[in-house]
C-alpha cells in the first residue's frame, strides 16, 4: 500500500511539475498563496424567500445590505453631508440610471464628475483590501484597467502625488470618458463588496421577478442555492413533472402573477383559458375570484376568465396528485385523496371519518368511478402545457443554473445550509425516511434526496445506468419534496390546499409542522445536527428560511441560544403584513456576524433619486479579538493543501526526484 501511495504521489507531482516547471515557479506560488492565507476573510451575504421581489432583492445585493453606506460614513465622516453621502450611495448603487437622472436635472456635470470620480475611488479602494492585487487586476474591465489601477494605488492627498492623481482624473473628463469610468469603478465596488451571495431557498412565487433573479444570479460572480419547496416545484415542472406543471399554474394565478409564465417564459396560457371557457363557461366560479390584484389592470381586466382557468388548473392538479399518491403508496399521503371522498348527490365529503358540506361541487370533468382520470380535453390540455415548459429557452437556462449552482445543504465556513428541516421524530431523533426504495435520515437522507432530484433532471440529459423507470420515479419525488410528510423541504403533515378552497371548516386548513420546527430550537438538538454533519457546534451556526418570522408577535430570528438563525424575513410583499419587516440578510465577514432587518422597499426608482437605506443590524458574533483570514475558511483548507502540495515538489526538484523542464 505504501507502494502505491508513492506512486500514486509521484505521478500527481509529476502532472504538478507541467504547471509549475521550475524551482522559482513552485517556490513563487508558494509565496502567493501563503500571502492569500493572511489575507482576511472575504464578505459572505446570506438571504433567503426572495419570492419574485426582484427590486427589493437587487436593491439588497447593490448596497451590500448597507455595507456600502457605512463605508461611505467611515471614509467621509463629517467631511460630506447626509444627502451628498447619499448621492454618492446612489451613484454606485444604480451608476447608469443615476446618470441619466443627473442629465435630466442639473445642467452642467463636469464638478460631479470631479467629485464623484475622486469619491467613489476611495470607496474602491476601501474594498480592494482584502484581496491581492492579482485578483482585482483581473476584474478590471480592459477599456480603463491601467487607469483604475493607477487611481486606487495613488492617493488623492499626498502633496507629492496630488497633482498626479488630477491630471488622470482632468483627462478622463476632457476625453469624455468621465461617465464610463464612473460605471466601471461602481461595477467593481459591487463584485468586491460581497465576495459570495448564498441563497437559501425560495426564489419563485408569489411576487413577479423570480425570472430576473434568475437572470441577475446566472451572471453573478460567485453565488449558490440551496434549494426551496418552492424552486423544487419549479424545477421539478420544468424537468416534467405534470402535477407540479399544474401547481406552478395555479399558484401563479392564485397570486396575479400569469407575466412570469407567459411574458417571462413564453408558456402558452390560451389553451388553458380556451378550456376553462368550453368547461366552465357558466360556472362562475366564485370561490376562485381573485381580490388581491393590486395594480395588476390586465387581470382585473380578466377577472372572470381568471377564475375560470383557477379553478380548471386546480382540478387538474388534484387529479395528477391523486395519480402520483395511488403510484406510491410508500409516501403514505392517501388522506390527500379526496376526489373519491366527495358525495356528489348529497354536496358532502368525507374527511377523516367526518362529512362535512362542500362549498362547491361543480365537477363536470370528474369522473365519480374514476376519480383521477383525466378528461380526453384534459389529457391534451396537459401534454400541450408540457410542451410549453419543456421548449421554454429562458426556463430551461435557469433550471441548469439552478442544478449547476444549487443543492439541498451546503456546509461552508462552519455554517450548515438547508432551507427549511431535518425530519426528526418527536423524540428528537433523525427520522428513517423512504426516499426512491431507500430508508435514510440525517445527512444520508438530503444526500439521497439530493442525488434523486439530480436524478430527474440528468437522467433524460445523458445515458447512464439510469433506467427510465428511475427518472419517473425521481419526478414524482420531486413532487414529495414540493409537499411531503417527511420532505426536507416541506416536513409538514399535510398541505391543505383542497380543504382552503373547499370546505369551510377552518379547522381543516391546519397544517401540524413536523418535530424540527419545534426541536431545532433547543440548543441540544441544533448540537446533534451540526455533529451528523461535520461541524464543531461550539463555533457553527445552522441557517434556515422557509418559516417567516413574526416580528410582530415578537419572534426572533435566533433560536437555540443563537445556534440556529432563521433569515426568512418577507422579503415579498405579501408577508409582509404578518412578519412586519421586510427580508433579513445574514454577513460574515472577518470582523463579524450580524444579521441585517430590511425595511419595506418603495421602489428602484427612489433609491435612483435618494440612495434609500432602510435597515437595522443585530451583532451575533464578533471577531475582533481573533479576526478570520483566508487560512480560516474552506477555500483557506484547500490553498494550505496546494501549498503543502507544492512543497513535496519543491522537495523532489530540489533532491532530483523530479527534473525542472
Amino acid at each position: 500500500m505504501a507502494h502505491e501511495n508513492h506512486v500514486r504521489d509521484e505521478k500527481y507531482l509529476n502532472l504538478l511539475s507541467r504547471q509549475f516547471p521550475t524551482i522559482s515557479a513552485a517556490a513563487t506560488e508558494i509565496v502567493n498563496l501563503q500571502a492569500i492565507l493572511s489575507l482576511p476573510k472575504a464578505t459572505e451575504h446570506f438571504l433567503s424567500d426572495l419570492h419574485g421581489a426582484d427590486e427589493a432583492f437587487m436593491h439588497v445585493v447593490k448596497n451590500a445590505s448597507g455595507v456600502i453606506r457605512r463605508k461611505v460614513d467611515d471614509i467621509f465622516g463629517s467631511g460630506l453631508t447626509e444627502e451628498e453621502k447619499s448621492t454618492l450611495c446612489a451613484m454606485i448603487y444604480y451608476p447608469e440610471e443615476r446618470l441619466e437622472y443627473c442629465h435630466k436635472t442639473m445642467g452642467d456635470l463636469s464638478s460631479m464628475y470631479r467629485a464623484l470620480l475622486m469619491q467613489t475611488t476611495e470607496v474602491a479602494r476601501a474594498v480592494t483590501i482584502k484581496y491581492t492585487r492579482s485578483k482585482v487586476r483581473k476584474l478590471l474591465p480592459k477599456d480603463f484597467a491601467y487607469i483604475i489601477e493607477e487611481l486606487l494605488h495613488e492617493s488623492s492627498t499626498e502633496p507629492d502625488r496630488q497633482a498626479y492623481f488630477n491630471a488622470i482624473i482632468d483627462a478622463i473628463i476632457e476625453t469624455g470618458k468621465a461617465e464610463d469610468l464612473l460605471k466601471a469603478i461602481c461595477h467593481l465596488i459591487h463584485h468586491l463588496v460581497i465576495d459570495s451571495l448564498h441563497i437559501v431557498g425560495d426564489i419563485y412565487d408569489r411576487g413577479p421577478g423570480a425570472a430576473r433573479i434568475m437572470d441577475y444570479l446566472c451572471n453573478y460572480h460567485d453565488f449558490d442555492i440551496q434549494w426551496g419547496n418552492h424552486d423544487i416545484e419549479w424545477m421539478g415542472a420544468a424537468a416534467g413533472n405534470w402535477a407540479l406543471i399544474a401547481t406552478v399554474l395555479r399558484v401563479s394565478i392564485r397570486y396575479a402573477n400569469v407575466e412570469t409564465l407567459e411574458e417571462d417564459y413564453s408558456i402558452n396560457l390560451l389553451p388553458l383559458a380556451t378550456f376553462a371557457l368550453d368547461t366552465y363557461g357558466n360556472d362562475p366560479c366564485t370561490l376562485f375570484e381573485m381580490h388581491d390584484f393590486e395594480d395588476n389592470s390586465r387581470m382585473k381586466r380578466s377577472a372572470s376568465l381568471i377564475a375560470k382557468m383557477h379553478k380548471a388548473i386546480s382540478i387538474i392538479q388534484f387529479k395528477l396528485e391523486g395519480q402520483t399518491i395511488l403510484r406510491h403508496p410508500e409516501y403514505n399521503m392517501q388522506d390527500r385523496l379526496l376526489l373519491d371522498k366527495i358525495d356528489f348527490k348529497n354536496g358532502t365529503i368525507s374527511v377523516d371519518g367526518k362529512q362535512f358540506p362542500m362549498l362547491d361541487t361543480h365537477f363536470p370533468t370528474v369522473d365519480p368511478s374514476d376519480p383521477y382520470k383525466l378528461s380526453q380535453e384534459e389529457l391534451e390540455l396537459m401534454v400541450g402545457l408540457a410542451h410549453s415548459f419543456h421548449h421554454s429557452e429562458r426556463l430551461q437556462k435557469h433550471l441548469k443554473c439552478l442544478y449547476q449552482h444549487g443543492s439541498l445543504f451546503l456546509v461552508k465556513n462552519n455554517c450548515l445550509l438547508f432551507h427549511a428541516a431535518i425530519p426528526l421524530t418527536p423524540r428528537g431523533k433523525f427520522a428513517k425516511v423512504d426516499v426512491c426504495g431507500k430508508k435514510v435520515s440525517g445527512k444520508e437522507l438530503m444526500e439521497r434526496a439530493e442525488e434523486v432530484i439530480r436524478e430527474a433532471y440528468y437522467g433524460e440529459k445523458q445515458k447512464s445506468h439510469m433506467q427510465p423507470e428511475n427518472r419517473s420515479d425521481a419526478l414524482d419525488y420531486m413532487w414529495y419534496l414540493w409537499c411531503g410528510p417527511e420532505s426536507p423541504l416541506y416536513n409538514k403533515d399535510k398541505m391543505t390546499t383542497f380543504e382552503r378552497y373547499f370546505i369551510q371548516e377552518k379547522e381543516l386548513e391546519k397544517e401540524k409542522k413536523g418535530a424540527y420546527y419545534t426541536l431545532a430550537n433547543n440548543k441540544d438538538t441544533c448540537d446533534m445536527i451540526m455533529k451528523e454533519f461535520g461541524l464543531n457546534p461550539d463555533i457553527s451556526k445552522i441557517i434556515n428560511g422557509h418559516i417567516p418570522v413574526h416580528t410582530l408577535k415578537g419572534e426572533s430570528p435566533l433560536r437555540a441560544e443563537g445556534r440556529r438563525l432563521v433569515i426568512d424575513g418577507g422579503f415579498s410583499k405579501p408577508y409582509q403584513a404578518k412578519t412586519g419587516i421586510a427580508g433579513y440578510t445574514l454577513i460574515y465577514n472577518s470582523h463579524r456576524m450580524e444579521l441585517v432587518e430590511h425595511g419595506a422597499f418603495q421602489g428602484r426608482k427612489e433609491a435612483v433619486r435618494t440612495g434609500q437605506d432602510i435597515q437595522s443590524t443585530t451583532l451575533l458574533l464578533d471577531f475582533s479579538e481573533h479576526r478570520l483570514h483566508v487560512k480560516d475558511t474552506n477555500r483557506g483548507k484547500i490553498l494550505s493543501e496546494q501549498v503543502e502540495d507544492l512543497r513535496q515538489l519543491l522537495y523532489a526538484y530540489q533532491h532530483g526526484l523530479i527534473k525542472e523542464h
